[in-house]
């Protein structure tokens, strides 16, 4: 596996926007690993007296797609700074104005000027439960909310906040740390890069190493996708076709990069014919499985020139047509697509 970590030098306009623009230069960097907790950091958590229950986390977001593969980004402009008073939001008698922002953690904080959905809740349900008084979904939004406590919460991408808010004042302003970064995974076999579409990735928590059966945080994202995931450990189930061609690394996300991950396969594109005479027409309505040299199964399917992506090794290959049965043994080198014929006879 192959990892390139990117900076910004400009992180105003969000992170992952600026830096996925085509002309701008990576430095190779390896991956880490750790024990790095997850979620936001121990200031921003909302921890209720006794007896008082949490409103509902919103579902996390999943993939952020910002281009076509192939196509530059322009950065969009910075956030803009917060309008002078007198253009400022109309706050009823009574109420208070809230006004909040987010930006990445770490050492050197910039502002995330997109991609974020801010809702507002109440400290205590009503009899429907918890339900957003207030939803919004731009960089910098402001609520004009009555005097009281109220519960904020913030996504970006998969990476979250949540704080609670006291507003006893007319002008309340509030900055969230999200200590977040992005992937964007490609595969490749040698040199080549595999074709979108041939190839998707899962994502999950932690370290392939780590015990215990876990569910994947995203699923089925494709080449030039970018995930949004809070800074830490995670691993990639890369599925390249739908052989056997799975390949499992381990990622570090950093606050405010965007880690380029190019996962190698060992494989190739098998085509499959059932022929006559060598070089000859495919027979139509066969039917295949393809097997490991111990008997696994490792695909099945009908057709006259069935395709399977398989990892480098051995393997035999059953066909059926006519109630008749045909095998053959082959060999898959890394990288060497081609066919395998089987005769009939």
């Amino acid at each position: 596996m192959t990892v390139r970590s990117c900076r910004s030098s400009d992180f105003a306009a969000g992170l992952l926007a600026a830096i996925l623009a085509s002309a701008l230069p990576c430095a190779p960097a390896s991956a880490q690993f750790g024990g790095t907790q997850f979620g936001a950091p121990p200031q921003q958590q909302y921890a209720p007296s006794s007896g008082q229950s949490l409103p509902p986390t919103p579902p996390p977001g999943g993939p952020i797609r910002l281009a076509p593969p192939g196509q530059a980004v322009t950065p969009p402009a910075a956030a803009p700074a917060a309008p002078p008073q007198q253009n400022a939001l109309q706050i009823p008698a009574g109420q208070a104005s809230l006004v909040v922002s987010a930006r990445f953690g770490g050492p050197t904080p910039q502002p995330i000027a997109n991609g974020l959905t801010w809702r507002v809740y109440p400290v205590k349900p009503d009899a429907r439960g918890f339900r957003p008084v207030k939803e919004d979904k731009n960089a910098s939004p402001t609520f004009a909310l009555p005097q009281g406590d109220y519960v904020v919460h913030v996504t970006f991408g998969m990476a979250s906040a949540v704080r609670t808010v006291s507003l006893r004042t007319d002008n309340v302003r509030e900055v969230f740390d999200l200590p977040a970064g992005g992937i964007r995974i490609e595969g490749r076999v040698g040199e080549a890069k595999i074709p979108q579409g041939q190839i998707s990735f899962d994502v999950y928590r932690g370290s392939q190493f780590d015990t215990g059966e876990r569910q994947p945080l995203v699923t089925q994202v494709a080449t030039s996708d970018v995930v949004v995931l809070p800074e830490g450990t995670y691993y990639i189930v890369s599925n390249y076709g739908d052989g056997n061609a799975v390949v499992r690394s381990d990622i570090r996300v950093q606050t405010g990069k965007l880690t380029d991950v190019a996962v190698n396969h060992r494989a190739a594109a098998i085509t499959l014919k059932l022929v006559n005479n060598a070089g000859g027409e495919a027979l139509a309505n066969t039917e295949w499985t393809v097997l490991t040299p111990g008997g696994d199964v490792i695909k099945e399917s009908t057709g006259a020139f069935p395709k399977v992506v398989l990892a480098e090794g051995e393997y035999r290959v059953i066909a059926r047509n006519e109630n008749k049965n045909y095998n053959r043994d082959f060999k898959v080198t890394t990288g060497v697509d081609g066919e395998i014929e089987v005769l009939a006879r």
